[in-house]
């Protein structure tokens, strides 16, 4: 009898001390999160000698981004539509445009969506998608060239 106790209290203790490794270790960072920094490292920094004047921002050629209350929208200048992404999905975003989607630098161009009559929960909305985008933005060390 005193030997099952004894198995019974070894099995417990192996458990136990497995639950206690598993929780000391710290969780795996998924791929994107450790991409981040090197995929985009790779593009050069922000040449504003090549950026269009204010007049022809319509020929911007890098990254173009617009604030609005349902999140950040994406403009894929192939075709002009805007992609809709949450304020999380933008460096996965970044990181998949070739780097020839990159001509004047590490630099985006951003506008922020403001409907005429906007209430205080979209003026609230738009606060919030524009400051994760900022702080992104900034992790990512991609500079914000601001729409007028």
């Amino acid at each position: 009898m005193a030997s099952g106790r004894n198995v019974l209290r070894t099995l417990v203790l192996l458990i136990l001390l497995g639950a206690l490794l598993a929780c000391s270790m710290p969780p795996a960072q998924p791929a994107a999160e450790t991409e981040r920094p090197s995929a985009l490292a790779a593009i050069p920094e922000p040449d504003p000698s090549r950026y269009p004047n204010w007049h022809n921002l319509k020929d911007w050629k890098n990254p173009y981004l617009v604030v609005r209350e349902d999140g950040i929208g994406l403009l894929d200048t192939a075709n002009s539509e805007i992609h809709i992404l949450k304020p999380e999905e933008v460096p996965a975003a970044l990181i998949a445009l070739p780097d020839t989607a990159w001509p004047y630098g590490r630099v985006v161009l951003v506008a922020e969506a403001m409907p005429k009559n906007a209430s205080e929960q979209t003026k609230s909305d738009l606060r919030k998608n524009r400051g994760l985008l900022v702080g992104t933005l900034k992790d990512l060390k991609v500079l914000i060239y601001e729409a007028p």
